[in-house]
């Protein structure tokens, strides 16, 4: 009998009081809580990791064209969309100043690139240096989505034989805070030619362009004051990009001659 209830009351004392188990429930779930976070923090890192190399590749594709087109830049002037005058084969203008040099462009317009609007006599036609009815200007805040620079480039790839030539007209412009790569299917382009859109980069806050003359001076436009050779081209371009996130960005790229 003393043996038989000394063996029922160890029986009964051998399990976990209700506190015991309390306690190592809280302690499994500061467990869990550790290790949530910890793969949570984790998988936060990778998808910020993926943003920045997504940002990264997307600045260097944009470096990469931008050094496909100015390398390949062709001397080839290209008629105005009315057919009264020919185009450089590049153009660009300071910040806030406006490209287009067709017939009606007032004479203050004309100085600033060092021609007039009448134009002069030169190997590739008259020597008006317009664009396309807009300004060209950096800055992501324009709302009139108007060209930084335009020019005429080689290499086009034909893969398909169509009967086009290797050149293409391209321009570059800031829509919405997104840099925008335009390249059109003609080199001189009517009001009713569609260019072809390529988003590069986001976030831009302003794109400025600098080119190195004959005389070994950058200057912020294209052509230089008082040049009348359509087909002038410059030795080097000077890139800069501003970034909202990663600041400003320069490159330099040399024009084969």
């Amino acid at each position: 009998m003393t043996m038989t209830m000394r063996t029922q009351r160890g029986a009964s004392g051998a399990g976990f009081t209700l506190i015991e188990l309390l306690v190592a429930l809280f302690i499994t779930a500061i467990i869990f809580a550790m290790g949530y976070g910890s793969i949570n923090r984790a998988l936060e890192d990778q998808d910020a990791l993926k943003d920045r190399q997504d940002r990264l590749a997307a600045l260097q594709t944009t470096m990469r064209v931008f050094e496909q087109d100015f390398v390949q830049l062709a001397p080839r002037p290209v008629r105005d969309q009315v057919g009264d005058g020919s185009l450089a084969c590049l153009i660009a203008v300071p910040l806030g100043q406006t490209a287009y040099l067709g017939p009606s462009v007032s004479s203050s317009l004309n100085s600033t690139l060092g021609s007039s609007s009448s134009g002069s006599s030169s190997g590739a036609g008259s020597s008006s240096l317009s664009t396309p009815p807009s300004a060209l200007s950096g800055t992501a805040d324009n709302s009139a989505q108007t060209d930084l620079v335009i020019f005429t480039r080689t290499g086009w790839a034909n893969p398909a034989g169509i009967q086009r030539p290797a050149l293409e007209r391209v321009s570059y412009r800031i829509d919405k805070g997104t840099l925008v790569r335009m390249h059109y299917p003609v080199l001189d382009i009517t009001e009713t030619t569609l260019p072809l859109k390529r988003d590069m980069i986001d976030k831009v806050k302003a794109v400025s362009f600098r080119f190195l003359t004959d005389a070994r001076q950058w200057i912020d436009q294209w052509p230089p004051p008082g040049a009348a050779d359509l087909r002038l081209r410059p030795f080097a371009v000077e890139i800069t990009l501003d970034l909202e996130d990663w600041g400003r960005v320069v490159r330099i790229i040399e024009v084969p001659t």
